[in-house]
C-alpha cells in the first residue's frame, strides 16, 4: 500500500517585486521509508501552470508576474507506485516596482521663440521590469513656463514650448505612478538666449487679381515669435516667380512692415508664386519667409476705327485706322493685329486686310481697292495677344 506524503512549498525571494524572476520549489516528504517520484505541478495565480519531474524528492520552477499584489502558489505531487500525491500551499508577494524619471530637453539652450521638446523618461529599477504607465506633470518655472501634464507613451512623456522667456528655466518631471510602479521625479534646466528672436513673415497683394499693367503692391508683415518683443527692422526682398516670368524687388521695413508695387506682371492662366524673405539688419531678430500666390488677368481692350477721306469720292483711295487701347485699370499699348473688313449694303466684303498694331497702338490700312458710289460698313477687329483681350469695333463710311 502506498506511503502518503506531505508537499512543502517555498518562494524566494519573497516578496518580489514586479517583472521579478522569482523560483517556486517544492519538497515532497514521504511518510515512511524511500524517495517519492514522479512531477509535481505548480500553480501561480495570474501565470501559466508548470510541471516538473522530481528530483531527489525536490522541483523547482522560475516564475515571472507582471501584476502588484498577492499570488496563491500551489504545488501538487502526483504521487508514484509507492508513495501517495499531496498538496501544498503557500503565497507570493509581488510589490510595486520602484522607478526613475530622466528629463531632457533639446535644443539646450535655445533662442527666444524657438520650440524646446521636453522628455521625461520613466525607468523601473532592476530587479522590477516592465513598461510604466501613468502620467507626467511637468513643472516648468520662469516667464513662458507652467505646469503640464502628459499620458507615458512607451514609457515616454514629452512637451513642446516655444514660449520660454529669456534666462534659466527649472524643469521638474513628476511621474505619478500606477497599479505597479512607484512614483519618481526626475529635474533639468532649461536656458533660453536672449536673442535673435525668431521672426514670422506673412504676405499679401492688392489687388488680387489683377490685370496686365495694373499696379500691385505687395505687402510683408515681419512679426516676433513669443514671448520675444520688439518690431522687427531691416529689408524683405520679394520674388514673384511664374509662367509669366520672374519679377524681384525689396522694400524697407517701417514698423515691421514692408512694401513693393509693381506693374511688370504678365497675364497668364498660373498664378505668380510671392515670396518674401526678410532680411535683419541687426543680430536681434532670425531671417524668415513668407509666401503667397497672385493672379494676374488679361486686360480689356477699347477698339476704335475711322476711315479718311469721309466722305470719299467714287473711285478714290481710303485710308482705314483703327485704334486699340488698355482699358483701366489695366495698362499699356496692346501688340497683335488688326483685322479690316469692309463691307457693302448687302454685307457682301469688298475689301479686307490684317494689319499689325504699331508701337503707339494703331494699325493702318490704305485700301486701293476702287468702290463704287453707295455705303459700305468699316469693322476693325482685334486679335487679342498674351496679355489684353480681343475687343472689336465698327464705323459706317459713306462713298459720294
Amino acid at each position: 500500500m502506498p506511503s502518503p506524503t506531505i508537499t512543502l512549498v517555498t518562494v524566494s525571494p519573497n516578496p518580489a517585486v514586479v517583472g521579478q524572476s522569482f523560483t517556486v520549489t517544492a519538497t515532497v516528504i514521504p511518510v515512511g521509508v524511500g524517495t517519492p517520484t514522479g512531477t509535481v505541478t505548480f500553480n501561480v495565480t495570474g501565470a501559466s501552470p508548470q510541471t516538473v519531474t522530481l528530483t531527489g524528492g525536490t522541483a523547482s520552477a522560475p516564475f515571472t508576474l507582471n501584476s502588484a499584489g498577492v499570488a496563491t502558489v500551489t504545488a501538487a505531487y502526483s504521487g508514484d507506485t509507492n508513495f501517495t500525491g499531496s498538496t501544498g500551499f503557500n503565497a507570493v508577494v509581488v510589490l510595486q516596482g520602484t522607478t526613475t524619471t530622466s528629463v531632457v530637453s533639446t535644443p539646450d539652450p535655445s533662442a527666444l521663440g524657438q520650440n524646446v521638446a521636453i522628455t521625461a523618461t520613466v525607468t523601473p529599477v532592476a530587479p522590477a521590469t516592465g513598461t510604466p504607465t501613468g502620467s507626467v506633470t511637468f513643472v516648468v518655472t520662469g516667464p513662458g513656463g507652467g505646469t503640464f501634464t502628459q499620458p507615458l507613451s512607451g514609457n515616454q512623456a514629452t512637451i513642446n514650448l516655444n514660449t520660454l522667456g529669456a534666462g534659466s528655466h527649472a524643469i521638474t518631471a513628476i511621474y505619478s505612478g500606477d497599479a505597479n510602479f512607484l512614483p519618481s521625479t526626475g529635474s533639468d534646466t532649461q536656458t533660453v538666449n536672449p536673442g535673435p528672436a525668431a521672426t514670422t513673415t506673412t504676405v499679401s497683394d492688392v489687388p488680387d487679381p489683377s490685370v496686365f499693367g495694373q499696379p500691385v503692391v505687395f505687402t510683408a508683415n515681419v512679426t516676433t515669435n513669443p514671448p520675444a518683443t520688439g518690431i522687427p527692422t531691416g529689408t524683405v526682398s520679394f520674388t514673384i516667380s511664374g509662367p509669366g516670368g520672374t519679377v524681384t524687388g525689396s522694400g524697407t521695413l517701417v514698423g515691421g512692415v514692408a512694401t513693393f508695387t509693381t506693374s511688370a506682371l504678365n497675364a497668364n492662366a498660373t498664378a505668380y508664386t510671392v515670396t518674401a524673405v526678410y532680411n535683419p539688419n541687426t543680430t536681434n531678430f532670425l531671417t524668415s519667409t513668407g509666401t503667397g500666390s497672385h493672379q494676374v488677368n488679361k486686360a480689356s481692350t477699347l477698339t476704335t476705327v475711322t476711315s479718311t477721306p469721309n466722305p470719299s469720292t467714287a473711285g478714290s483711295a481710303i485710308t482705314y485706322i483703327a485704334f486699340v487701347a488698355a482699358v483701366p485699370p489695366g495698362a499699356g499699348v496692346p501688340t497683335g493685329n488688326v483685322t479690316f473688313t469692309i463691307t457693302d449694303s448687302t454685307s457682301a466684303v469688298v475689301s479686307t486686310a490684317t494689319v499689325a498694331l504699331d508701337s503707339s497702338g494703331f494699325a493702318v490700312f490704305n485700301d486701293a481697292t476702287v468702290l463704287a458710289a453707295g455705303t459700305y460698313t468699316v469693322s476693325a477687329t482685334y486679335g487679342g495677344s498674351g496679355n489684353f483681350n480681343t475687343s472689336g469695333a465698327s464705323t459706317t463710311h459713306i462713298v459720294v
